[in-house]
């Protein structure tokens, strides 16, 4: 009977002892469950997190390659800065100018051997036939120079198209010296000329005396000759030349803005087809310039944001 006891609680002893071990493994189990899961999820956080930064990087990309631009030399003070600065933001991409005139540039986008077209003036209707698009990015002033010693300080508009018509010769007639004037303008298929005789309604109807191949050109040209008379681009102007007012009005841009200075034109860059349609590069660099510190660039060159 004794040993019939003894033997049952030797029984429920090992009974409770299993029951005690089972009940500690399966504790030990659920917390290994629970830290196994939670270092899954951890590594899993991780690991999404970097592919998130790496995914975020690929977005915002670094872009590598090259983008070739073709055309206004008026446009050059402003193209050369936006290449600058667009190419500090970019260290993999190179922004190739060339400043050959508006009718070229216009060309070497329509026939795919430039990426930017830049013009000095609007498209015409026949360009835009071929699938050209006019993205405006600035509006410049063209200004109206003659030499430092010229005493006239102020044109007309119908003085202004006197003058460039043929029809007075010499600035004593505009209050001026007893002096010839001497008619400097841009070669055919400048946009600034284009612009220029489209505003003065002179359209291949002008008289001039020297035709140059370039803004620059222009200025030096006016700056060394007395009585001469030319147009610039506003934002190249500077102390080597006088300009004119015209109709009493500075050419500035608070003035060109409001629209009480007749002679200003639109700076576009041309691309084949919308600016959705062109490479991630093309794409980037219209954001920037439509982006407030694009616009703020704008202003720096002493050009008016299109928008």
């Amino acid at each position: 009977m004794k040993k019939n006891y003894i033997k049952t609680l030797a029984i429920t002893g090992l009974t409770i002892l299993a029951m005690s071990s089972l009940a500690g493994c399966a504790g030990k189990t659920a917390e290994t469950k629970a830290s196994d899961t939670a270092t899954t999820a951890g590594s899993k956080t991780d690991t999404t997190a970097a592919e998130s930064t790496t995914a975020k990087g690929a977005a915002s990309g670094d872009l590598k390659g090259s983008i070739s631009m073709v055309g206004s030399t008026s446009m050059e003070k402003f193209a050369t800065a936006l290449s600058e600065v667009f190419m500090e933001k970019n260290p993999s991409v190179t922004v190739q100018a060339e400043f050959v005139g508006s009718g070229a540039g216009i060309e070497a986008v329509g026939n795919g051997s430039a990426d930017i077209g830049n013009s000095s003036r609007n498209l015409k209707d026949e360009e835009k036939a071929k699938g050209i698009n006019e993205n405006i990015v600035a509006i410049d002033g063209i200004a109206v120079v003659t030499d430092t010693k010229n005493t006239v300080g102020n044109l007309t508009k119908d003085q202004l198209i006197s003058v460039y018509g043929g029809t007075v010769n010499n600035w004593k007639d505009l209050g001026g010296s007893d002096q010839p004037i001497v008619v400097i303008g841009r070669e055919s298929g400048s946009g600034t000329r284009t612009a220029f005789e489209e505003l003065l309604k002179l359209e291949d109807k002008c008289k001039y005396s020297n035709e140059l191949d370039s803004t620059g050109a222009v200025m030096a040209k006016v700056a060394s000759t007395p009585g001469s008379i030319g147009y610039v681009s506003l934002d190249v102007l500077d102390d080597t030349v006088k300009t004119f007012k015209l109709e009493n009005t500075e050419p500035t841009p608070e003035n060109i803005k409001a629209g009480s200075y007749f002679l200003s034109r639109p700076f576009v860059m041309a691309t084949k087809g919308e600016i959705s349609a062109q490479n991630d590069m093309v794409k980037a660099l219209f954001d920037f310039i439509y982006s407030d510190e694009g616009k703020e660039l704008v202003k720096s060159v002493g050009l008016i944001p299109a928008n």
